[in-house]
């Protein structure tokens, strides 16, 4: 496992939602690929368990 930079994310498709991750947690199900117990394919980000502010949204939205 590691952690390493990557770009800004940004509106790409209509129905994107920029939200930056200010809280973030892995749960017992992550605990298994951390523990090598199961595979994880390289590339994929562990945490599912998130919490932010949404600051910009794709035009498919609507306030």
């Amino acid at each position: 496992m590691q952690v390493k930079e990557v770009p800004d994310a940004r509106i790409e498709r209509p129905a994107d939602v920029l939200v930056p991750v200010t809280t973030t947690n892995i749960r017992g199900s992550d605990l298994h690929m951390c523990e090598g117990r199961t595979d994880l394919e390289a590339g994929r980000w562990f945490g599912h368990e998130n919490m932010g502010q949404v600051i910009e949204v794709g035009e498919a939205w609507t306030r």
